[in-house]
């Protein structure tokens, strides 16, 4: 997705601004964050693309 756009000094650059920002005790609770975050997005998109069939349609 982002191949192009870091290469190998800007990824460094990112890694250090982050460490200074959110510190090295955050960043765990930061990493376990976003994965559940893109964990509940996927359920979501997964649970919109079903269709309900439990649910009457409204006509």
């Amino acid at each position: 997705m982002f191949a192009g756009l870091f290469d190998g000094p800007e990824v460094i650059v990112v890694l250090v601004v982050i460490l200074v920002l959110f510190g090295g005790s955050q960043i765990p609770k930061l990493a376990r964050n976003l994965g559940q975050a893109q964990k509940e997005f996927k359920k979501g998109l997964a649970d919109g693309s079903k269709p309900d069939s439990d649910q009457p349609a409204d006509k």
